[in-house]
């Protein structure tokens, strides 16, 4: 059985590494590679170890799938230059956008021409692809869209190392902030504390290791007893005195963090509380 033909339009770390895992697998055949100038799309086919770069979507082949990974305010404008080329119209196919935001209707200029759309999700970091690539093994994958492109997509994730799991259309925004929560935003309170062991007069290579203990310990913590019964500190123990002068304090020193400080804490006691963070 001839094995399906992809194309990749916007070769950044994402793209990268998904068409890096599908070359090293071969789960498909790589195709046409596709960037912002045909620099990016060389050095891509360089990562990749597979595939043609050229110069611009319409001088792409047509292919069994193909993956939009443009930043997500592109998404839209991508699917349209795609949709415009006589490649498009010619024989409906299948297309994927890897964003966490936005829906796989987002391309919807293709599905008027009757291709099938879905979106892939995968949940990593993505800082150098290299490491991504090694790190893809049993990743999980949220997944939206059309049943045929599901049907198509979901297969080659496996193959790949990946773990799709289903996720609602309608509440992707809803599903990407949880994963803002759990990553991106647990860095800047990691530089928040950093920056408050320093102003304490903490030496760095303490502060590091101070960090690292407590996040493994936290890690562990909440994946053994849930968010709940792993929280700990003055604002779940009920200690309002330290609560509200160390609040002060470092709104002081900090106004911003104070005002994180002061509606973490509330969170805090509301979900010792009642065992979730919703009113």
């Amino acid at each position: 059985m001839e094995r399906l033909k992809i194309n990749l339009i916007g070769p950044g770390k994402v793209g990268l590494t998904i068409l890096r895992r599908i070359a090293m697998t071969g789960a498909c055949t790589v195709q046409d590679i596709a960037g912002r100038s045909i620099e990016k799309a060389e050095a891509a086919v360089a990562f990749v170890g597979a595939g043609a770069a050229v110069r611009s979507v319409a001088d792409m082949r047509q292919a069994d799938l193909w993956l939009l990974t443009v930043p997500d305010s592109q998404v839209a404008t991508a699917a349209a230059e795609l949709a415009a080329t006589p490649t498009a119209s010619d024989t409906p196919s299948v297309a994927v956008h890897c964003s966490g935001f936005l829906p796989a209707d987002e391309m919807k200029p293709l599905r008027a021409l009757g291709w099938q759309l879905a979106s892939l999700h995968p949940v990593l970091t993505f800082a150098e692809p290299a490491k991504a690539v090694s790190h893809f093994d049993g990743v999980s994958c949220g997944m939206e869209g059309d049943a045929g492109a599901l049907a198509l997509v979901e297969p080659l994730v496996t193959e790949i190392g990946g773990m799709p799991f289903g996720i609602r259309s309608e509440a992707k925004a809803i599903y990407h902030a949880a994963a803002v929560f759990s990553s991106n935003f647990n860095v800047v309170l990691q530089a928040i504390a950093r920056e408050a062991w320093a102003k304490a007069g903490v030496p760095d290579d303490v502060a590091a290791a101070l960090n690292a203990t407590l996040m493994s310990a936290c890690t562990d913590n909440v994946m053994e007893l849930g968010p709940a019964r792993a929280l700990t500190g003055p604002a779940s123990r009920g200690d309002q005195r330290v609560v509200d002068e160390q609040e002060a304090a470092v709104r002081s020193w900090h106004p911003d963090a104070g005002e994180i400080y002061r509606e973490m804490s509330v969170l805090a006691q509301r979900l010792k509380r009642t065992g979730g963070t919703l009113e």
